[in-house]
């Protein structure tokens, strides 16, 4: 006899056919995926990052692209931990049948890390955009910038569930 909720339910329903533990196991693996591309990404303008002090010409920087850089910085620390910060999450509660919770949790760290990812590239598009272009339309060309990236990561997905969600 079917139970509520279960396998029956969802092949019903037109939803996959897994239990709960499953559904956790194969989202963890997309997230996982997900993440690797982001952490590939900030690790490298992350590194790039690190090294600009070290040129020099980074002592010829005014003040205030100075503080745009140490800004700048610290937004790829914080994007670095968000990002990692899955991997860590993981290992402390792996084997603690956790894996539902573990997903949602990660999946809320991931969005955060986007969003610094989102403001570290602006940080640094600003800095070298002022360095290159030293002209008004600077705040313009990130500004710009800016709204893609929103809507390519955030706004487009945004519409899209709630486009298809009218549909179940």
């Amino acid at each position: 006899m079917p139970t509520p909720g279960g396998r029956d339910d969802r092949a019903r329903t037109g939803g996959r056919d897994e239990s709960p533990e499953e559904r956790a196991d194969r989202r963890w693996n997309e997230l996982l995926q997900e993440v690797r591309v982001a952490q590939t990404g900030v690790q490298i303008l992350f590194g790039f990052l690190l090294t600009v002090v070290f040129t020099p010409r980074f002592t010829t920087l005014s003040a205030t692209d100075r503080t745009i850089y140490v800004v700048t910085v610290v937004l790829g620390a914080a994007t670095t931990g968000s990002l990692i910060g899955p991997v860590s999450f993981h290992r402390i509660v792996t084997g603690r049948r956790l894996k539902p919770e573990t997903v949602v949790w990660v999946s809320r760290l991931t969005v955060v890390g986007l969003v610094l990812l989102l403001a570290t590239v602006a940080s640094a598009l600003l800095l070298i955009l002022r360095l290159a272009l030293r002209g008004p339309a600077v705040p313009w060309v990130v500004a710009g910038l800016v709204v893609w990236f929103v809507l390519c990561w955030f706004a487009l997905p945004c519409w899209a569930l709630l486009r298809y969600r009218t549909r179940r």
